[in-house]
């Protein structure tokens, strides 16, 4: 760790971006605990824990090269009531991940809702009350930062801070927000692309004509029955078609599968 870590106290000085973003580069899978334990030091020194969320569509923890959760082993999230990656229906009930759907640059989160540098009228409709009655540990604010990663995945991450704010909470988001925002996007970013290996879509992937097909008429909206009946085919043999799609493309849900195709130029090619 003593070759990774660069000047990370608050001296009042410019921090040195290169070496901080070093601390937490991953080039490799055994890259992946010692960037976890930087990002973590780094934020403790600040006043802050950390949480970290990859994927909010897969049920895959976030683990080191040798299958230990980062989340649990390094950050600290060791109760069974804080172990959010455990529960299923995580991405669907907890405000953090929809707001992160809504948002690509850091925002914070105080009992009233979310905020943000620039107004976004979609994050000041969600509801957070809930969230905060249910929060461990006693944090009542936090920064927030989303990673829009390719293929539509999209990274939801959080710092609680470790003492309560108030008023003063916007100046540290204001402080730190950047800083977290960088170098959570670097540890993400370089964490996804180490462990995409196994889901990787081969470069000689090919989308038979009716996969396309059914594809871009589910990329305007269409049901499987309405595809069905304009292509002539059944419903189920839509599904078929959709699901294979996916398949080939290791998609998790329908919607990734139409934004995968689009990114690799399925729904604007004629067949």
């Amino acid at each position: 760790m003593a070759d990774r870590q660069a000047e990370i106290s608050d001296s009042g000085g410019h921090p040195d971006w290169n070496a901080l973003l070093e601390q937490v580069t991953i080039r490799t899978a055994d890259d992946i605990r010692g960037a976890a334990i930087s990002l973590q030091e780094i934020a403790r020194i600040k006043g802050f824990r950390v949480a970290l969320c990859a994927d909010i569509s897969s049920g895959r923890p976030m683990v080191d090269a040798t299958g230990i959760s980062l989340n649990a082993d390094i950050f600290g999230w060791v109760e069974q009531s804080e172990r959010w990656w455990q529960d299923a229906q995580y991405a669907l009930h907890s405000p953090v991940p929809r707001a992160c759907r809504y948002e690509s640059e850091p925002f914070w989160c105080d009992r009233s809702g979310f905020h943000g540098s620039v107004p976004n009228e979609f994050l000041d409709d969600i509801d957070v009350s809930s969230y905060f009655a249910k929060a461990k540990g006693g944090h009542a604010e936090l920064i927030i930062v989303p990673v829009h990663l390719p293929f539509g995945q999209v990274s939801a991450n959080s710092f609680p801070a470790m003492s309560r704010h108030g008023k003063d909470f916007p100046a540290l988001y204001a402080k730190y927000g950047n800083l977290f925002g960088a170098l959570t996007r670097r540890l993400i970013s370089g964490y996804v692309s180490v462990s995409r290996k196994s889901r990787h879509i081969a470069s000689d992937c090919k989308l038979s004509r009716r996969e396309a097909e059914c594809i871009r008429w589910a990329s305007i909206g269409k049901t499987d029955e309405e595809i069905g009946e304009i292509i002539s085919v059944c419903r189920s043999t839509v599904r078929y078609h959709i699901s294979r799609a996916g398949e080939k493309l290791h998609s998790v849900n329908r919607t990734q599968t139409v934004y995968k195709a689009t990114q690799l130029g399925y729904l604007g090619n004629s067949y």
